[in-house]
């Protein structure tokens, strides 16, 4: 058996379609069971506990907590009144106001699934009685959903950062100019298809400034959510992980106080939504920091740098072979499993390269949620699919115009380090 024979159980247990948590965990053992007999099993069990014994990854359930609190106390409702305010007189009305209400959304919840499971059940329908086809809708709200993850507080954006050894208050701020960009590339793409097809807006024109400052004081509570957790980051006043805790209090009195939809019956749900999605990406990142143990002792990272340098010493085209093995992986692992595995992998081969860690962070993160979209295991697809009833093959034909203008937004935060970093430059 050779160093590589763990990587290839991986894969084999992803195509036997165990969880990606499990599938981690069993290539790793398989490795200190058959392969290296130097430490003691009960060491390795205890590795997989103490991996995650860490201050920063408390992080984790109180960015999961902020999103799932966000969706019982008025706080999404005033954000999509917003939104459409902002957007309802484009052309496609409602499905502008699906990729504007998901960058607003991506600053509270951070996660693409649950994104795209609350505009299905409240948007969609909605979009389906104004005469939008629901293979259409569908794929809006997809694609729509892949910006959330990408705009801060995402929790692909923290854990990023860990295994960068970057800071996370950085990571968070690089995610908001790709998140602009995508979120303006889907509108264009939504502008180009409803004019074509005749998708009329919500609004007859566009809203007054007394409008959109009456709606904006409504929703001042919701927005001021994100920008309160950076700026409170950014002049040292709390760490992430006090932030996440913040964010929560604060998510409780906008919801109880202010918008009054969270009610006492609503914490058991919160509380059980928040343990379940908690377990889940603790378990892979705990059996991910086994996996990664496992690299670390077959010295792999160092092989695919130096296979890396050796194929090519040139960035571009070292960036555009990454670009295109993410965009491959992303068709069969979930994006937040391929974050976990991958980026310790990569991040050291392109730091050699002298890319920047953190420019490297928006590539990867952009590029895994594209991965989300697309066949045959993308989870932002499957997720609107089940929910809006449609067919997977009416769904990858209208989903595909969004993916090239993501396509084109990778490209351009790939190749071009000043777009990309903007804002961290300008706080730097």
């Amino acid at each position: 058996m050779n160093s590589f024979s763990p990587i290839v159980v991986l894969f084999i247990l992803f195509f036997l379609n165990i969880p990606i948590g499990f599938a981690l965990m069993g290539s790793a053992l398989f490795y200190f069971i058959f392969i290296n007999h130097i430490m003691e099993m009960n060491m390795i069990i205890q590795r997989f506990s103490t991996s995650v014994e860490s201050f920063p990854y408390l992080a984790v359930p109180f960015f999961i907590m902020v999103g799932s609190v966000m969706n019982y106390s008025g706080i999404s409702e005033q954000l999509m009144n917003m939104a459409e305010v902002l957007a309802g007189h484009l052309k496609g009305g409602l499905a502008q106001v699906n990729c504007l209400l998901s960058a607003m959304m991506g600053g509270i919840s951070g996660s693409a699934n649950a994104d795209a499971a609350m505009e299905s059940k409240i948007l969609v329908p909605e979009m389906l009685k104004k005469g939008f086809t629901a293979p259409f809708a569908a794929a809006v709200t997809a694609a729509s959903s892949s910006v959330s993850p990408v705009i801060p507080p995402g929790t692909n954006l923290i854990l990023y950062a860990l295994i960068a050894n970057i800071p996370v208050g950085d990571m968070f701020l690089a995610g908001y100019t790709p998140g602009i960009l995508m979120t303006g590339a889907l509108m264009i793409t939504v502008y180009i298809i409803s004019v074509k097809r005749g998708y009329a807006p919500t609004r007859a024109k566009a809203a007054t400034l007394p409008e959109i400052g009456k709606q904006a004081l409504k929703s001042v509570w919701a927005l001021a959510i994100p920008f309160g957790i950076i700026l409170g980051m950014r002049i040292g006043m709390f760490t992430p992980t006090e932030a996440g805790g913040i964010a929560v209090f604060f998510c409780f009195v906008v919801g109880t106080l202010i918008y009054r939809k969270l009610k006492f019956k609503h914490i058991p749900i919160i509380l059980t939504e928040t343990v379940r999605s908690t377990g889940s990406v603790m378990i892979i990142i705990a059996s991910a920091k086994v996996f990664g143990y496992y690299l670390t002792l077959e010295r792999i990272p160092q092989m695919i740098t130096n296979g890396l340098m050796t194929f090519t010493d040139n960035r571009f085209v070292l960036l555009m072979l990454i670009n295109v093995m993410l965009l491959f992986i992303g068709m069969f692992i979930e994006g937040g499993a391929a974050l976990v595995i991958l980026a310790p992998l990569l991040v050291p081969a392109v730091t050699a390269l002298g890319i920047d860690p953190l420019h490297f962070g928006v590539i990867f993160i952009v590029n895994i949620m594209i991965g989300g979209l697309t066949p045959p295991f993308g989870s932002m697809m499957f997720t609107v699919c089940s929910i809006v009833d449609v067919k997977l093959e009416d769904f990858i034909s209208e989903i595909w115009p969004f993916v090239v203008a993501l396509l084109i937004v990778l490209v351009m935060v790939t190749y071009s380090q000043s777009i990309a970093l903007i804002i961290p430059n300008l706080f730097s």
